[in-house]
């Protein structure tokens, strides 16, 4: 709850100061000499209600909508000793993180992956897939349990869903006032909204949405290392490393649908510029880290 006001607080900061820097600046009379009678501050507010409903309402259905995409079947009565053994270790691994006890599930999918989400951090999600189930040891999954733990005991997800809102906000605020500019300056449009407002706006909007993408998925990134190195301390840096290690051996890209690949454990592996838009760093990355620091 301290991250959602802290966050929360943090956009009311941005948008007053942004405010400000536009008065300072003159920037609505200069706009208002261009006859384009643009109420800033109250496009401050449509933008950041526009950039933050969307982020809250993808995180409070989250755990919904990802029982539905993987087909994740939660364990409330354990079938088998390995079902039991899941349940235990992921309770054992929430109670030493501080957390209420997560969900724990298992989705039928090829591939090794596994992935925590939920709107708050006792009341999350942790689901593993078949295929990890089948390819990796005991003590191997034992560690991408504790990457998941860690990612709820963090608040990785309600974090990534406030930046996703901040970045939203300034994306949709921006990119129509340069819709404005372009349409007065260079089209020349004297009243109303002339086609310059919305060829420029929807341009603005992409471009400033890719580099909006560039930002969240930098956090996202950052957020696996910690989650590593939480894993770590739940389940020991041996086993941390080699969990990854065996995920960098696979050579598999992830089979998780697209809206759930930033919540895997891995999601695949990019080239070149499509490296910048990545949800997770490079394997080999995170074994370095973890291998060059100091987990007891």
């Amino acid at each position: 709850m301290n991250r959602i006001f802290l966050f929360i607080g943090t956009n009311i900061a941005i948008l007053v100061v942004l405010s400000l820097v536009m008065q300072l600046l003159d920037i609505e009379s200069l706009l208002n000499e261009q006859g384009t009678q643009l109420d800033l501050r109250s496009l401050l507010i449509f933008s950041a209600v526009i950039g933050f409903v969307g982020s809250f309402i993808s995180l409070a259905i989250s755990k919904w909508s990802a029982k539905r995409l993987t087909g994740a079947r939660v364990i409330k009565t354990p079938q088998n000793a390995t079902e039991s053994w899941l349940l235990n270790t992921v309770q054992r691994q929430a109670q030493v993180a501080e957390i209420g006890m997560p969900e724990v599930a298992i989705y039928d999918a090829p591939d090794v992956n596994a992935f925590a989400t939920g709107a708050n951090r006792n009341s999350a999600l942790v689901a593993v897939s078949t295929g990890l189930m089948n390819q990796l040891d005991q003590k191997e999954i034992e560690a991408v349990l504790g990457h998941g733990v860690s990612h709820v005991a963090n608040g990785d997800m309600v974090t990534l869903a406030l930046i996703q809102g901040v970045v939203n906000t300034f994306v949709v605020f921006l990119s129509r006032v340069i819709g404005f500019f372009v349409d007065r300056l260079i089209f020349r449009t004297e009243r109303g909204y002339g086609p310059g407002f919305f060829i420029a706006s929807i341009i603005a909007q992409i471009l400033l949405g890719i580099l909006a993408s560039m930002i969240v998925m930098w956090f996202s990134r950052r957020r696996e290392f910690r989650a590593d190195s939480g894993g770590a301390k739940l389940a020991g840096r041996e086993n941390m490393i080699d969990a990854l290690e065996r995920l960098h051996g696979l050579h598999q890209p992830s089979a998780l649908p697209k809206p759930m690949q930033a919540f895997g454990i891995s999601s695949g592996r990019s080239a070149g510029f499509k490296k910048l838009l990545m949800s997770h760093p490079p394997i080999e990355e995170r074994i370095a880290a973890l291998k060059s620091a100091q987990v007891s």
